[in-house]
Order: C-alpha cells, then sequence, then structure tokens
C-alpha cells in the first residue's frame, strides 16, 4: 500500500461511522419535529431548551470529544502494541473516575436546579425559569448515563467497532419519539410535554448505554472498573483530558453565553437557535466527525510523518468536499427544508423562515467546521490538546463579541406573514434589548437569532486558519486548507444558482417536490462541475458509479 492510499480500516471505519451516525440523526430529526410541533417556538420550548444545556455541557465536557482526544490516543496505542491486560486496567480506570465524578456532579444538578436556571437563563420570567428548573432537575439525572455511554464508544472506536456506537443514540431518541407521540395523541399542554420529553431524555439515556455497554462486553476484554488513578498511562490520560476539557469547556461557556444572550432577545430565539442546530450539527456529525473519528485510533497508531501529512490532507479534501455543498444546500433550501420537517402543529410558515435565516448564518462556516475537525483529530493523535484548546478560546471570544455586537439590531426584525418588518425606530434605533412586553409577548418571530448564528461562523473561520498555522509550526505538516475549498468555489457557486433557479421555477409546488428536484439538481451539477476542475473526491465518485453500473450489467 503507497502512502497515498487509505488504510481499508480507516475508508472503512468512516463509512459505519456515517451510517450509524444517519441513522441516529435521522430519528433525531423525527424527535425534533415533534417536539417542535408539540411546542413550537414558545415559553415550554424554550424551558426546555433551555434544561438541556446542563446535560448537552456535560456530556461534552467529560463524553465524546474530552474522551476521544484523551483516551483513544492511549488505548489505541495499548492495543496495538498487544498490551491487551494493560488497557483493560487503563480503561477500567477512567470508567470508574468518570462514574465518581459524574455522580458529584448530578447530585449538584438536582439540588441547586433553581440557581443554576437563574444563572442560565437571567432574561427569563418567574414562571419559565420555573419551569426550566423543574426540568433540569429531570435531565440532570441522565448525565451519568450518557457520559459512560461516551467511554463505550471509546472503548468501541479503539478496537473499530464504530457502527454499534455511533447508531446506539436511535435508541436514545426513539424513547422521546414515543413520550411526543403519547403527547400529541392526548393533546397535552406545552408544559405537560415538555416535562414528559425531559423524562424521555432520562430513560432513553439508560437503554443507550446499556446497548453500547452491550457490545464492549461482546469484545471479552480484560476491563476491570477501578477508582485507582495510580497508573502511568491513567496519568498520561489525565494530563491529556485536563486541557481538552477546558477546550470543551470554552465552547460549552459560549453555547451558555449564547443562551444567556438568547434569553435576553424576544420569546423563541432559544428554540429558534437549537432548531437550526438540529440540522446544522447533521453535516458536522455525518460528514466531519465520521472521518475525523475514524482517523484518530489510525493516526495515534501512525508513525511516519508521510503517512501522517497524507492522512492530513486527504481528511481536509474529502470533509471540504462534502460540508460545502451542504453548506449550498442549506443556504438555498433550508426553509424547504425545514416546512417539512418542522412547519407543522404550532410551528408556523413565519417561524420556519426565521429559523431558515439562522440555519444560512450557521451554514456559512459549515467547512470551516469540518476542516476544524481534522486538523483536531491530527493533534490529539500526537498528544497535544492545548492547541485546540486555545483555538476553541479564541473562537468563543470572537464568536461572542461579534454576537453581542449584532443580535440587538437584528431582533428589531420581524417576519410577519412571510415578509420582513421592523419595530418603530428601525434596526438601527437602538442598541439594547426590546421592551419586556415585546420580548415576553411576541406577536411575530424575530431575527436576533440569526446574529448569534452569523457570529458563530465568523469564529469557525478563524479557529480553522489558526489550527492550520499552529499544526505547520508544531508538527510541519504543511497542509493548506483554503486550497481544496478555492478549487471548490466553481462547483459551488454552480450548485447554488441551480438550487436558486430550481426553487423559483418550482415556487408554487410543495416542499417535497421542491426539495426532490433541487437538492438531486444542485448535487449533480457540484459533482459535474468539480469533475471538470479535477477534484479527486468527484473523479473517484463518479469512478466508483460507472464501476457499479457496469458490474450490474
Amino acid at each position: 500500500m503507497t502512502s497515498s492510499e487509505k488504510s481499508p480500516s480507516s475508508t472503512t471505519g468512516a463509512k459505519k461511522i456515517s451510517a450509524g451516525i444517519l441513522l441516529s440523526r435521522i430519528t433525531g430529526l423525527l424527535r425534533e419535529s415533534l417536539l417542535r410541533s408539540v411546542l413550537g417556538l414558545g415559553p415550554a420550548a424554550d424551558a426546555f431548551a433551555a434544561a438541556l444545556r446542563i446535560p448537552n455541557l456535560l456530556q461534552n465536557l467529560l463524553g465524546e470529544g474530552s474522551l476521544s482526544s484523551s483516551f483513544i490516543p492511549v488505548y489505541s496505542k495499548l492495543l496495538s502494541e498487544g498490551k491487551e491486560k494493560e488497557a483493560g486496567n487503563v480503561a477500567g480506570a477512567v470508567a470508574g473516575l468518570l462514574i465518581a465524578f459524574t455522580g458529584v456532579l448530578t447530585l449538584i444538578g438536582i439540588f441547586l436546579a433553581e440557581p443554576i436556571a437563574k444563572i442560565l437563563t437571567p432574561g427569563f420570567t418567574s414562571e419559565k425559569l420555573d419551569l426550566t428548573a423543574d426540568l433540569i432537575r429531570i435531565t440532570t439525572c441522565g448525565i451519568g448515563f450518557l457520559v459512560l455511554a461516551a467511554w463505550c464508544l471509546g472503548v468501541l472506536n479503539s478496537h473499530r467497532k464504530f457502527f454499534l456506537s455511533y447508531v446506539a443514540p436511535v435508541i436514545w431518541n426513539a424513547t422521546q419519539v414515543i413520550v411526543l407521540i403519547i403527547a400529541i395523541g392526548n393533546n397535552w399542554d406545552p408544559t405537560k410535554a415538555a416535562r414528559a420529553a425531559a423524562w424521555g431524555l432520562l430513560f432513553g439515556g439508560l437503554a443507550q448505554l446499556l446497548f453500547q455497554f452491550s457490545g464492549v462486553i461482546k469484545l471479552r476484554s480484560r476491563i476491570r472498573i477501578s477508582f485507582s488513578s495510580r497508573n502511568t498511562h491513567v496519568k498520561e490520560i489525565i494530563k491529556r483530558f485536563n486541557p481538552a476539557v477546558l477546550g470543551r469547556g470554552v465552547v460549552q461557556i459560549s453555547a451558555y453565553f449564547d443562551l444567556v444572550l438568547a434569553s435576553l432577545l424576544v420569546t423563541g430565539a432559544v428554540a429558534a437557535l437549537l432548531s437550526a442546530q438540529v440540522l446544522y450539527i447533521l453535516p458536522v456529525s455525518l460528514f466531519a466527525l465520521s472521518i475525523a473519528a475514524a482517523e484518530l485510533p489510525e493516526m495515534s497508531r501512525e508513525t511516519n510523518s508521510d503517512n501522517l501529512r497524507n492522512r492530513l490532507d486527504q481528511g481536509i479534501k474529502r470533509t471540504s468536499f462534502l460540508m460545502l455543498i451542504t453548506s449550498v444546500v442549506y443556504i438555498s433550501l433550508g426553509d424547504q427544508i425545514i416546512g417539512i420537517l418542522f412547519q407543522w402543529g404550532s410551528f408556523s410558515r413565519d417561524d420556519t423562515i426565521v429559523v431558515a435565516a439562522t440555519l444560512a448564518a450557521y451554514s456559512v462556516g459549515l467547512p470551516a467546521i469540518g476542516v476544524s475537525r481534522i486538523y483536531q483529530s491530527v493533534l490529539y493523535a500526537r498528544g497535544d490538546t492545548k492547541t485546540p484548546a486555545i483555538a476553541a478560546t479564541m473562537r468563543v471570544a470572537i464568536s461572542l463579541l461579534v454576537g453581542l455586537f449584532l443580535m440587538f439590531p437584528l431582533d428589531r426584525l420581524f417576519i410577519d406573514d412571510g415578509t420582513l418588518n421592523s419595530e418603530s425606530g428601525g434596526i438601527l434605533s437602538d442598541w439594547g434589548p426590546l421592551s419586556q412586553g415585546i420580548r415576553s409577548l411576541p406577536e411575530n418571530p424575530h431575527l436576533g437569532a440569526v446574529g448569534l448564528a452569523a457570529a458563530s461562523a465568523l469564529g469557525a473561520w478563524f479557529e480553522m486558519f489558526f489550527l492550520a498555522n499552529r499544526t505547520k509550526r508544531k508538527m510541519s505538516l504543511e497542509i493548506s486548507p483554503h486550497s481544496p475549498m478555492l478549487k471548490l468555489l466553481p462547483a459551488s457557486i454552480t450548485a447554488l444558482l441551480i438550487a436558486t433557479i430550481g426553487r423559483l421555477l418550482l415556487s408554487e409546488t410543495n416542499e417535497i417536490v421542491t426539495n426532490l428536484v433541487c437538492i438531486p439538481a444542485a448535487t449533480i451539477s457540484y459533482i459535474a462541475v468539480s469533475k471538470k476542475s479535477q477534484v479527486q473526491e468527484s473523479l473517484r465518485l463518479v469512478e466508483g458509479l460507472k464501476r457499479r453500473k457496469s458490474s450490474k450489467n
């Protein structure tokens, strides 16, 4: 195998991860669609979105991101060296430490739910604040389940068992879907439905953990749970874990401040952000995460710098190819997609437009987010968790400053019967929040959330270039992050034009027909133009399709 070729394990692993993520995201979209139907963009929706921040925060701090970057490289290397007993001891010690730590945090979340709610959402009124506290008590109980599920993911990925760990969230989503269907069938009010959805989240987390743990047991690894941190390799994981948690913590602090800032906007801004993020996160998980997660164990085992450079280069090109076409589709057809998923029940057409505008702003940063994931993987594989943490800190600072600058002026814009309007005085009349009366009981959805999403996109581009520069300096891996994107620019512009013209021609048809026509047309034009530009990903894709066609004949 030449250095230019991808290892079968990495390529196959990325496909399995993508398949698992696709199934989990499909059920996630169904869950979110039902949730928006039941809760709309009202007070209960904002309270539920706020309550999710605590389990999401701790899962991200202690779970997939931090654990993968610190645990998988050490554990994978021990396995590759044939030290299975030592690897089992390390995995067991990490699991024990996570159990102890998350147990304490869970108790804190339950008993301090009210002050936590006040810190998270200072702009919420008393009734919405009380509901938020009640939901936090329920959702916090599931923290340990979600974090230990991430530990299972790390073990399974290191053994190249990718599909099981990434399809497991299907169970978590399915549990909540069942609860929401019951809520719709019994016509529950939004407050009761929000509480039921929180309990569904708790029991879904337990079911997901048990499903993944069954896969760990089947590995027949010599894992023994302990609470010892004396092992040299465990100390190394903790050493890597701390800056990784710092980096993830900065991102979570950013999410917290987004929530705080959104709570100062018109009611519905929090739910609008969360609704747009459901689609925004999909390609990040499906494409960037699948490639980065499959590469991390392989990069950790890699000792040849040329092979490592090739893996980084190929990862950037593949991710750029996939993320750019997704950005094009979201920007040109976002409202059509959101209309199909969410526009029923309490969710209006005006709500759809606001969420679509938020998604479009997020989508500008999608290519940068994807490429950053690849840079993070190569740094994690070499034990450098500090550089991604620094990059995340700078990205967050930029996002918050720009978001604060944009959100209040944009919150003066609103959608009324599909038309853009502004509050009295206009967009530049005041840089502060709207009056409490307008914010608490708005007649129409406002665009303040778009400002926060646009700021996030700007921060993502800064992070990508910072990681590229640091990787070049620290590891002598000079791989351009923007060259693949520039090469794909003609294809992206063509696809955007095709999608835009297509939706104009089909303006009298429903969203399903528009998407069925425009998305394939845009994708085909993207592949065709990029193939003409000699983009290797397009050439491989077309050749693969030709081989499949000839084999069938």
